[in-house]
């Protein structure tokens, strides 16, 4: 660790991949370091193993894959990790999980729902933040996917409550609408902008109108989440 920032090392041979989880998880307050095959994520961990608090994995990557890296990792090391995979079947995660994985999910996945994993896995470890968020009388609860509102407990969508998290994890920040679908649909998600207005709606109508007006609209950019009186 640097100083309270979380290092993570994002390994993947997919750069398009790489680049959007490095500018998310950037922009959420973690350290990160970047590799684009086994044989380079090796050397780049042997020489960061004390900073680096968490790994994401890729599965299938040239040289060396996900799996015999992480094989290696463990006759060494106990540093967490989550291996990233578009292969969903219960075999797979098995041998997965056999080699020494603390996770695994499954792409395409949302930008948030990783966060929300990653600070799980960490919390469990020592690592991790708080995992409440709050603001005003709203409280959201990572770890249960709950959520009160003045004490009161607020039904989300599973969408609801990612979008939710993830505009309360950038407060103040103005976020596209490209940004809010990449983070909270997947970077893979094919689906029109007015999603995103769509959810923002049904979300503002369960924080009742005392709370509502914190989620704000950016006139033709998107929006952001600001406590105000």
């Amino acid at each position: 660790m640097r100083g309270n920032q979380r290092l993570i090392l994002i390994v993947d041979d997919e750069e398009r991949i790489v680049r959007v989880l490095r500018d998310y998880l950037s922009a959420v307050g973690y350290g990160v370091l970047c590799a684009y095959d086994g044989e380079q994520a090796l050397e780049m961990f042997y020489h960061n193993s004390t900073d680096i608090d968490l790994i994401l994995l890729d599965v299938m990557m040239p040289k060396k894959d996900g799996v015999a890296v992480l094989q290696e990792l463990r006759e060494t090391s106990l540093v967490p990790v989550i291996f990233l995979t578009a292969k969903g079947e219960e075999y797979d995660q098995i041998r997965g999980f056999r080699s020494g994985a603390d996770d695994y999910i499954i792409k395409p996945f949302s930008q948030s729902v990783l966060h929300l994993r990653i600070e799980a896995l960490l919390q469990r470890l020592g690592k991790g933040d708080n995992p409440v968020l709050t603001a005003g009388g709203i409280s959201v609860d990572q770890n249960s996917r709950g959520v009160t509102i003045d004490g009161k407990s607020v039904d989300l969508t599973r969408r609801e409550f990612d979008l939710l998290s993830y505009l309360m994890l950038n407060q103040k920040v103005i976020l596209s609408r490209d940004q809010i679908l990449n983070a909270v649909w997947g970077y893979d998600f094919d689906g029109d902008l007015r999603t995103v207005d769509t959810h923002v709606k049904q979300l503002r109508s369960k924080m009742t109108q005392v709370y509502a007006h914190y989620l704000k609209t950016v006139f033709r950019v998107g929006y952001r989440f600001e406590v105000t009186e």
